[in-house]
């Protein structure tokens, strides 16, 4: 990758103000639109010197950057951005293919969180998805950079090391904001909230260069204890931008680095990283989502103080979709807490679960192109991905016929039809997909015992039922006779066998269907049918309570045509490729697990099937037992009770949120008069101030969602 050098910017780092500089004409020849055009700042205005060596470094090349932090695995968010990163901006740009550069970088500044496992996992991600970066960089590898820039800062003034405690940062940035809103309603800030120098500025923001330089170079050193000091920017305190309010740089952390090692004790925070990291990488458009559109400020102003290159920054909406949280913590914790099986779940919105679940690269990467880029902020549904996932696997996956929940039939005249049929007569070939030749295809063969799907049969027929019922006959796909089932063989309640006679006389009747059926060589095998994991649409900070029972349905003993045998085999299972994809013909569309054990030469071992998506029509429904029906009815009103609770929920006003939300009525007893929040128990005991700044935090949480809901339903 194209770097600029430390020692180049030291020869330019001169004082500077934002007055002094004056918009430029773009040095970008090779970009054609201003699509990418977002909120303009003064700090965001190159000089003319600074304009002039990116060009000549970067010369006609446009280049764009992916930067994930390995705190986790990528999710179909991240599938998104990179659509956007590799692709669809240059698109926007009007860049011609050979002038599209786009770095793969990991954001990796937070060692506590990070491992391998996830480095790894990104990286096969990111090459599974097939794009291909530029190159491959750490924000760890700038560490000394960072570290040298710092110093910079420190030397200009522009930094200091800080000895407050977090609630004494906290109660700095409350009395911040309390003065700038002040000032937003023309009010005395003075008056409002006066000044307490104790926290405002401190103690530690007009200290000398001299001494922050000593401590931070302590700090670097390893002699303080972690929470003892941290290095700030002096930044802008009278700012409406709270992310102006002297922001941490670093860090004492006593942890090694998965990356870099264990040479370092003090991490940058991401604020002061990833905008020099875009501008030492030579980034021309450094795109993120939209909750970060109010750190456009202090992206910038870090660049201008240190009077490096400033990248265009683009902000859009994140992925929201329906069913779906894409949150790192909340996905986090579904693994932690055992509510789906890990990481690669085919549950999960991760790249691994969604691989595993059998999307395909071709549908995600559709899927998030079609979605595009806005900065509206939407609900996207369900239906949309598994439309894609449809289009893509309807033409490209092999046919098969399955058996989810079998029920024995037994031919009583099978010999008789075997003998009119002759040698071969009742073996078909079947094309592996009727748009596609190429494909190839299979035989199959009926034999006296076969096995059908449970939804394809019910004990009273009715008008509308195309199945089978007793004394009723349906057709038998790929041989054209029709199948008359004369007996029921019950064990209880349970059905346990289908006594049937084939009629292939002329002039029978014509079925008004035709089922399928596997042979009694079938292969057993177990299939996992997924469903939505929330049983709401827009999960709340409830969201553990509305974790859907049913979202993994799993038929133990399924049966699949003996077809399949070479291909389903365990030597072609791989957890980071996609695997076998088949269509069982009028259920759905299969993946072949990564549980799969079966060998094919010996018949023997797990074979295990996850659907993808179900068909776009299912021509058959099955008929509910009672308790299946009151299953059913359960989770309805279930659902039903959820999205009332969360109606009712969204009704309150914040002033008395804590008074009337369910899981703190009748817990306190006074509250702030200005903002609502409790402040004494029920039984007069006073909050400690971290309990009634978690509060504070819940509050702000039920406003944001409220807003949110008010606008969705406007």
């Amino acid at each position: 990758c194209l770097r600029v050098t430390l020692n180049t910017h030291k020869a330019q780092a001169k004082t500077m103000t934002a007055k002094d500089n004056k918009p430029a004409a773009a040095a970008e020849t090779t970009v054609t639109s201003n699509a990418l055009a977002a909120r303009e700042l003064e700090w965001a205005v190159n000089p003319p010197c600074l304009l002039e060596e990116h060009r000549k470094a970067n010369g006609s090349i446009i280049r764009t950057r992916f930067p994930p932090e390995p705190n986790g695995y990528l999710h179909i968010g991240h599938a998104k951005s990179m659509d956007f990163n590799f692709s669809l901006a240059f698109e926007k740009l009007g860049v011609a293919p050979e002038n599209r550069r786009t770095i793969f970088r990991y954001d990796d500044t937070n060692p506590e969180a990070e491992t391998e496992e996830y480095i790894d996992s990104l990286r096969r991600d990111l090459e599974w998805l097939g794009w291909t970066p530029e190159c491959t960089t750490h924000s760890s590898d700038n560490f000394q950079a960072l570290y040298d820039l710092a110093v910079q800062l420190i030397k200009k003034g522009l930094a200091y090391v800080c000895d407050m405690t977090k609630d004494d940062m906290v109660a700095q940035r409350n009395l911040a904001k309390r003065r700038s809103n002040a000032r937003h309603v023309g009010k005395d800030p003075d008056a409002e909230a006066p000044l307490d120098p104790a926290l405002l500025p401190g103690r530690n923001r007009d200290t000398s260069a001299e001494r922050n330089l000593r401590l931070f170079e302590n700090m670097r050193m390893g002699m303080y204890d972690e929470g003892t000091y941290t290095l700030r920017l002096k930044m802008d305190f009278e700012s409406a931008n709270p992310n102006m309010y002297d922001l941490v740089a670093y860090r004492i952390k006593y942890v090694p680095h998965p990356h870099a090692g264990k040479g370092w004790c003090i991490y940058p925070a991401y604020d002061w990283t990833h905008g020099i990291c875009d501008s030492l990488e030579r980034i021309d458009y450094s795109c993120c989502t939209l909750e970060f559109e109010t750190r456009r400020e202090p992206y910038y102003w870090i660049l201008w103080a240190l009077d490096m290159y400033r990248p265009n920054v683009y902000e859009m909406s994140r992925l929201n979709i329906e069913y779906t949280v894409l949150s790192k913590s909340w996905l986090i914790k579904l693994v932690d807490n055992n509510h789906v099986r890990g990481w690669d779940d085919p549950r999960m919105p991760t790249i691994s679960g969604l691989r595993r679940r059998g999307y395909t690269k071709d549908i995600l990467n559709n899927f998030c192109n079609d979605l595009g880029a806005t900065r509206a902020e939407n609900l996207i549904e369900i239906e949309k991905l598994y439309h894609t996932a449809r289009l893509n696997l309807g033409a490209t996956s092999r046919r098969a016929m399955a058996a989810l929940d079998p029920i024995k039939v037994t031919i009583t005249n099978f010999e008789e039809e075997k003998a009119k049929a002759g040698d071969g007569g009742m073996t078909f070939e079947v094309q592996n997909s009727p748009t596609d030749e190429s494909l190839g295809s299979h035989t199959v063969t009926l034999t006296s015992t076969i096995y059908i799907d449970s939804s394809d049969f019910r004990l009273v027929d009715s008008s509308v039922y195309y199945g089978l019922a007793p004394n009723k006959a349906v057709g038998i796909k790929y041989h054209g006779g029709n199948l008359f089932c004369d007996e029921v063989v019950k064990d209880g309640d349970k059905i346990v066998e289908l006594k049937c006679h084939i009629d292939n006389s002329e002039g029978r009747k014509k079925p008004k269907s035709f089922i399928t059926w596997v042979a009694s060589d079938a292969i057993p095998c177990e299939v996992r049918v997924y469903g939505h994991i929330f049983t709401v649409k827009e999960p709340t900070d409830r969201w553990e309570e509305e974790i859907s029972p049913d979202s993994e349905l799993i038929h133990a003993k399924a049966l699949v045509d003996p077809s399949v045998r070479e291909v389903v085999d365990k030597k072609y299972v791989n957890k980071w490729h996609s695997n076998c994809a088949l269509q069982f013909e009028r259920i759905g569309y299969f993946v072949v697990d990564t549980d799969t054990k079966f060998d094919s030469e010996s018949n023997t071992g797990d074979l295990v099937f996850n659907r993808t998506v179900s068909l776009k029509e299912e021509v058959f429904k099955k008929e509910l037992t009672a308790e299946e029906i009151a299953a059913m009815n359960q989770r309805k009103a279930k659902a039903k009770k959820a999205n009332a609770e969360k109606e009712e929920r969204m009704k309150i006003d914040p002033m008395d949120f804590f008074k009337l939300a369910a899981e703190f009525k009748g817990k306190y007893s006074q509250y702030n008069e200005k903002t609502g929040v409790p402040t004494h128990l029920a039984d007069g005991t006073e909050l400690t101030k971290s309990a009634i700044k978690k509060l504070a935090k819940e509050l702000d949480k039920h406003r944001k969602q409220q807003a949110k809901y008010k606008a969705a339903n406007k």
